[in-house]
């Protein structure tokens, strides 16, 4: 039988979001660990809003039948989603444009 997270850790969950790439890559641990840290709480964050967005479309489109709460709650769902999907594409942007300054 085969386990897929059998040797799992919190590597695999932060390791996409690690900063082991370039101007990165000559920092120490410790700073990269804080650059870890900082960049979970960001994603963190940013999904708070877009649940938070979430709620208050459907609370206001559904039980206060207020229009502008709902769109409210969109802008929150979009802003919140790009900020995870920003945040998330960090290493490739970083290695693009360090790449290009090399």
């Amino acid at each position: 039988m085969y386990l897929s997270a059998g040797k799992g850790d919190i590597n695999t969950i932060i390791g996409g979001i690690a900063p082991n790439w370039g101007p990165f890559a000559s920092l120490g641990d410790q700073a990269r660990t804080m650059v870890e840290v900082v960049m979970a709480v960001a994603i963190l964050a940013c999904l708070a809003i877009a649940i938070w967005g979430a709620a208050k479309q459907r609370i206001g489109a559904t039980a206060l039948r207020d229009t502008f709460s709902a769109e409210q709650g969109k802008g929150l769902i979009i802003a919140g989603l790009t900020g995870v999907f920003i945040i998330g594409s960090l290493g490739t942007l970083f290695t693009i444009v360090y790449g290009m300054a090399i």
